[in-house]
């Protein structure tokens, strides 16, 4: 007997068993994505009945024929909904933009501070500024409309603060600055310590080393608050009712008030919902590359 014979056996069941596995991780790569594909059908059965809806004429515009496409298609309700719309989507431009800008670089100053340039209580302040992420909207309401109220009464500027953008702007940015905070410290902690104390011995001072060697590797931590900023604030309805009046009603605001007397215009709302959520998909695709870069940062160190 050759030493071929001998090994044969022992090389057929291996070559036999790596074929099992073979398959049993073709079998398993299977099943997930049958699963993935299921969870993506069920997710996007809304979005189904939204589109086909939005483009069907009031006449079959009914909850019993939801899943029907349309007989007749039609571009009239997003013609409406865009009518009604436009001074809401301005006005909720106006909002967010801003507003979540303003948010990221308050934000980003003080990571930068409880991160690299530590004071005596730096832990306690941000204790407190976590602290403000659990305060809940119901919470604030009543103080928030005296303290905007004021404001308008200090400046002379009736209709700004209480009643406008402005004051809708100023709630959001002092309401976010807490999770803006968290996440720029969660983000500039692995920033190494050698890099902030080599700028300290060139002589870089506090905001010249903010500005020369933090501010430019912050891409990640800024479009993860920013677009969590802007999806907060183009989404808000409670503060939007609450602090502003007809002439500064954001999208959300003039899409709950979509509604017909006699009947419901559901193609319209559905277009008008559409429309509404345009704004979030596009800045989420424009940035959404560095999210999950910039909001798994720090989660591996300190």
């Amino acid at each position: 007997m050759t030493a071929q014979d001998v090994r044969a056996p022992e090389t057929r069941g291996a070559g036999d068993g790596g074929e099992r596995a073979v398959r049993r991780a073709r079998w398993a790569r299977g099943v997930r994505l049958a699963v993935l594909a299921a969870f993506v059908v069920v997710f996007l059965i809304p979005v189904y009945v939204l589109l086909v809806t939005s483009f069907k004429p009031l006449t079959e515009a009914d909850p019993s024929r939801a899943w029907a496409l349309p007989e007749t298609w039609t571009f009239e309700p997003w013609r409406v909904a865009w009518e009604k719309l436009a001074p809401g989507i301005a006005n909720s431009v106006l909002l967010a933009v801003p507003g979540s800008l303003i948010s990221a670089v308050l934000g980003s100053m003080n990571g930068y501070v409880l991160s690299k340039w530590r004071f005596p209580g730096a832990d306690v302040v941000f204790t407190l500024f976590l602290f403000g992420m659990f305060i809940p909207y119901q919470g604030v309401m009543i103080p928030l409309v005296q303290l905007l109220v004021n404001l308008n009464e200090l400046t002379g500027l009736n209709g700004v603060f209480y009643g406008g953008i402005p004051g809708l702007v100023l709630a959001h940015v002092v309401y976010g600055i807490p999770i803006c905070t968290l996440i720029f410290r969660n983000y500039y902690v692995t920033i190494p310590d050698e890099i902030i104390e080599a700028a300290r011995v060139d002589g870089a001072g506090m905001l010249r080393t903010y500005r020369s060697v933090v501010l430019p590797v912050s891409g990640p931590a800024f479009a993860v608050v920013v677009i969590w900023q802007f999806t907060a604030l183009w989404n808000d309805f409670l503060f939007a009712v609450f602090l502003t009046g007809p002439q500064s009603w954001p999208t959300t605001v003039m899409l709950n008030n979509i509604a017909g007397a006699q009947t419901v215009p559901y193609s319209q709302q559905m277009a008008a919902a559409l429309l509404a959520s345009i704004p979030t998909m596009v800045v989420y695709v424009l940035l959404g590359r560095f999210f999950m870069r910039g909001l798994m940062a720090g989660a591996l160190k300190g």
